[in-house]
């Protein structure tokens, strides 16, 4: 893609990516879906790959900032601990996180066991119910808006939900609806409510401190990204099953 994409890369623009000389982009291990261990030593993924295309764009080394979830992920743009980030769109974390259009929309849901009453969503915001989340995540921070009875359980990670969610016998178990499926059908006794509670929309994102325009390079870039077919051909690469490249902005 970096062989054709029009957008002017200046000495200016270099700098505020990347005010250090690396560009360091943070990558959240926390979310399957877009990244994974890869040999054990270099991640993969779908985030990995456009931090590749990012940094060949901007012509500079990239360094991979990793962490288990996205919480940490996201404070570590926000405290200037990495340059680059691949989150949900929360405003939360647009206090202080530029973000670009979302390039993947993942469905958020719910994960019950087999004998539980629960049926549907609204059925979920219930004083007498407990619903674990992954701490810090986008689903995290907009159940904390949403739910208004329910009590919220935070599991460390989002690997972790469902081992958290059974341990503490639990109600409900939320997150991303592939991860979800992959517990289920590994653990067994587990069902999804059938409807998603949101779309978790995934961007890139900038410390807003490094100024409009680098901002709006980013945005070029995953739009770029979208239209020529990198985003939807790194979801095949990587075998990712349900969730779809974003519409333009």
């Amino acid at each position: 893609m970096t062989d054709t994409v029009t957008i002017a890369i200046t000495a200016a623009i270099r700098a505020a990516f990347a005010p250090t000389g690396t560009l360091r982009a943070s990558i959240n291990l926390g979310n399957p879906i877009l990244a994974n261990p890869g040999d054990g030593v270099t991640p993969g993924g779908v985030s990995v790959d456009l931090a590749r295309e990012l940094a060949a764009l901007l012509e500079l080394p990239l360094e991979l900032v990793v962490f288990d979830t996205a919480g940490k992920s996201a404070a570590a743009v926000e405290s200037g601990q990495a340059d680059v980030g691949f989150f949900a769109i929360d405003p939360v974390r647009g206090a202080d996180i530029a973000f670009t259009a979302p390039y993947v929309l993942i469905e958020g849901c719910y994960l019950v066991k087999d004998d539980s009453p629960l049926t549907h969503n609204d059925q979920v915001d219930d004083p007498a119910l407990r619903v674990v989340v992954g701490k810090g995540s986008a689903y995290d921070l907009y159940l904390t808006r949403e739910l208004q009875h329910a009590a919220i359980v935070r599991a460390p990670s989002s690997p972790a939900v469902v081992d958290v969610f059974l341990a503490e016998q639990a109600d409900v178990a939320a997150g991303v609806r592939q991860q979800l499926q992959l517990d289920a059908d590994r653990l067994g006794g587990l069902r999804l409510l059938g409807e998603r509670f949101m779309v978790i929309q995934q961007a890139m994102g900038i410390p807003k401190a490094r100024g409009d325009e680098a901002a709006q390079v980013l945005h070029a870039f995953v739009e770029a990204a979208k239209a020529r077919g990198l985003v939807d051909a790194a979801l095949a690469r990587h075998g990712v099953q349900g969730a779809s490249v974003a519409p333009p902005a």
